[in-house]
């Protein structure tokens, strides 16, 4: 990790990084990769969902073990490096429909590794078969299951609805009484906004080449069950933001939840939150997981990773 990166990633403060003209051409080359595997792919959507997911490439120097436990079920993901008593719970994106721990273990070992932090990525109750409030409760498990090991210093990661899964897990700990408070969040596209209301949702100059607005508006009605898409356990954008951990949000300016992430920030600094928040120009919906193609992929998990070492540390 370069010195410049570290001093660069600070805790508070909005960055808006450009694209070289090569680097756009990458990510418009990848576009069109996108759309022939969206094409062509056949099968259960969940398994299809998992397959693309899983081509984020696995990290050198990371070990994976099965996690098979009453109330905790999913991977450890472990780089050589990482030290006693610190981890990263990780809560994988998915539209809260899709997704498995064992599809999103190449991803987090580029974000574990980068940060030289074990990390626990976890499998949540998955809609419809299970609603509100089952994922949340399924993360506060594993929290309390991770302390119970020995972890006290912890941090929780998470990309899409997992992002969104990440700070809603994180402000139910800012209200607990007793036990460690997370030492950070990280959040990748976050989706916060379960009632669809940000601009981008809706302008047609996003032209997001991974999710649509028909697809979480159907994702968004049969997670959240018999609640109300807009209460804070679903969007957590509507919720008591106070006494939450120093924030990474990182989102593209060409996806749908660009405003869903811009939003929370803004919100969250106004309830006094250390954020920095991250807009990556013309990349799309969590760019970070193309680090076999793009330079800006490997860039911002570097960057991610000098955030979470400096939390830690703190």
């Amino acid at each position: 990790m370069s010195q410049d990166i570290d001093d660069e990633v600070v805790l508070r403060g909005t960055s808006s990084i450009p694209l070289s003209p090569d680097e756009r051409r990458r990510a418009v080359a990848l576009r069109e990769l996108f759309a022939r595997f969206w094409g062509a792919a056949t099968g259960e959507p969940r398994a299809v969902y998992d397959t693309f997911v899983s081509g984020s490439p696995l990290a050198d120097g990371v070990t994976f073990d099965p996690v098979d436990e009453a109330d905790v079920h999913g991977w450890w993901v472990r780089p050589k490096e990482a030290g006693a008593g610190r981890a990263i719970l990780f809560l994988h994106g998915g539209g809260y429909v899709q997704g498995t721990a064992a599809a999103y273990r190449g991803f987090v070992s580029q974000v574990a590794g980068r940060a030289r932090i074990a990390a626990l990525a976890i499998d949540y109750p998955l809609a419809p078969e299970m609603t509100l409030p089952a994922a949340p409760n399924a993360a506060l498990a594993a929290w309390d299951w991770l302390v119970g090991q020995g972890y006290d210093r912890i941090a929780v990661v998470g990309d899409s609805a997992g992002g969104g899964l990440s700070l809603v897990t994180l402000a139910n700990l800012a209200r607990r009484a007793d036990g460690p408070a997370p030492v950070a969040g990280v959040v990748f596209s976050p989706w916060t906004d379960l009632t669809l209301s940000g601009p981008s949702m809706s302008d047609p100059a996003v032209q997001d080449p991974l999710i649509g607005r028909e697809y979480l508006q159907d994702c968004s009605r049969i997670y959240a069950g018999a609640l109300d898409v807009g209460d804070p356990l679903a969007s957590p954008l509507f919720g008591d933001l106070r006494g939450l951990p120093p924030l990474l949000i990182q989102v593209g300016t060409d996806e749908r939840l660009l405003d869903d992430a811009t939003r929370y920030a803004a919100r969250a600094t106004e309830a006094g939150v250390p954020v920095r928040l991250e807009v990556w120009d013309g990349l799309h919906h969590v760019f970070q997981f193309d680090v076999a193609h793009l330079d800006s992929s490997r860039r911002a998990l570097d960057r991610a990773a000098a955030f979470l070492r400096r939390a830690f540390a703190s």
